[in-house]
């Protein structure tokens, strides 16, 4: 089989009439589409790691790392912004990278993010580079300020820069004490508006999953207290078809209400509400579940083995549901179809994401999967290669088209992590 010339990405040379084949190389049928003739080659996920740099180093600006190159459309759209969840995640990769400039920029863009802090102790959705303007979203964007306590964290162990044991110690007070006024005192799970984290056009609410596997891992960065009880509830209340019934009544009530008329789907729900629940296949939720240590040994296994047979990562790593939302659905909402935007198979709605597609690689690497993670990470590689290593926000989950914003940080930090996770077993999380 003809390996993939990322430069080249057509993969057949030019043929004259009654040229013969090269060996090893298949003419393929005219109309045959082009995620059916690359294939990750040799020296791929080197250039990879080489272009993922580049294009980290060509979207920083001294105020902190911008969520997607500077073009047009990305102001338009307000891309060009340090993005609280975007950038976190990128720093995961840049602190502890060894990189002069990625090491001062992981620390710039945290300093951004907590001079715009809100009074209440919330890390904003973005920031703007000149740091005068703060974003919050809508209904809120809880997950900005998990991920910037990760990162915070993260930065203070790994990090380059001299200082930064007890830097933004206030921020970080004040940004515990605003999740935790949000913390069931029963569950120990955070609660959260509709359509307020990543997902920011999907209908989840109550307890959200992807939202509490973060949680739990910023309690135990931060020793904070009632652990136990949030794997606990985590696991009952996201995943409640297990024999063992919960001690708490309502921990019983809600998940009879989750659970009606569904079998066991190998995955956690995606979120919890009073009486309805997600059932879509949150892909990102699951794996971090995965990663964080709440799914135990035969459920992430389990976990992974349903998102195989659900196909997410073919061709390109990953869709982000199992079974996206139709508009027939009861969680159907009006806003996913604004701009055209979240309909099945797109957006946050099974559209594929080469970011999470780096979390995906390093769940398989942390339950011993080495070879499939390779593997992974490879598809990983030449997935951002496509259209001259265009770094693709995300694709269309059924066409395989590429949408969204070109050079995407975090799809170049997701990627870092994970090639560092497999090679050397080193996890940034």
């Amino acid at each position: 089989m003809k390996y993939a010339d990322p430069s080249c990405p057509e993969l057949l040379p030019d043929l004259q009439e009654n040229d013969e084949l090269p060996e090893q190389v298949v003419a393929p049928a005219a109309n045959t589409p082009r995620h059916e003739l690359l294939m990750p080659g040799p020296g791929l996920v080197e250039r990879c790691s080489r272009e993922s740099l580049r294009l980290l180093q060509d979207n920083l600006t001294p105020q902190g790392i911008l969520a997607a190159s500077r073009t047009a459309a990305a102001e338009a759209r307000s891309y060009t912004r340090i993005f609280g969840r975007d950038a976190a995640i990128c720093v995961l990769a840049m602190a502890g990278s060894g990189v002069e400039a990625l090491e001062q920029g992981a620390v710039a863009s945290l300093d951004s993010l907590a001079r715009l802090q809100a009074p209440n102790g919330q890390i904003p959705k973005y920031v703007d580079p000149e740091g005068q303007d703060a974003d919050f979203w809508y209904l809120g964007c809880i997950d900005a300020t998990l991920w910037w306590l990760i990162a915070v964290d993260h930065t203070r162990r790994h990090g380059a820069v001299a200082g930064l044991e007890g830097r933004w110690e206030t921020e970080v007070q004040r940004a515990l004490l605003w999740l935790q006024a949000q913390e069931h005192q029963r569950f120990f799970l955070l609660q959260q508006n509709e359509a307020s984290d990543w997902a920011d056009i999907m209908p989840r609410s109550g307890f959200v999953l992807y939202t509490n596997a973060l949680w739990y891992r910023v309690k135990q960065l931060f020793d904070l207290p009632h652990q136990q009880e949030t794997h606990y509830h985590f696991n009952h209340v996201f995943h409640p078809f297990q024999q063992e019934l919960p001690e708490y009544r309502r921990t019983r009530l809600l998940g009879h209400y989750a659970r009606r008329g569904q079998r066991n789907p190998g995955l956690y729900l995606s979120f919890v509400n009073l009486s309805f629940a997600g059932e879509e296949g949150d892909v990102f939720g699951n794996v971090l579940a995965v990663l964080y240590g709440l799914a135990g040994d035969s459920m992430a296994h389990g976990i992974v083995k349903t998102l195989v047979n659900a196909g997410v990562s073919d061709p390109y790593p990953i869709r982000t549901v199992t079974r996206p939302i139709t508009p027939g659905d009861e969680l159907w909402r009006l806003y996913m179809a604004r701009h055209k935007q979240n309909h099945p198979h797109q957006y946050h709605n099974g559209g594929i994401w080469p970011f999470i597609g780096g979390f995906w690689a390093m769940a398989l690497a942390s339950l011993g999967q080495h070879e499939v993670a390779r593997k992974e990470l490879a598809k990983l590689a030449l997935t951002n290669s496509l259209d001259g290593w265009r770094f693709t926000e995300w694709f269309h989950g059924q066409s395989f088209e590429p949408m969204g914003m070109a050079g995407q940080s975090w799809n170049a930090a997701a990627f870092l992590m994970a090639r560092q996770a497999i090679e050397t077993g080193r996890f940034a999380m």
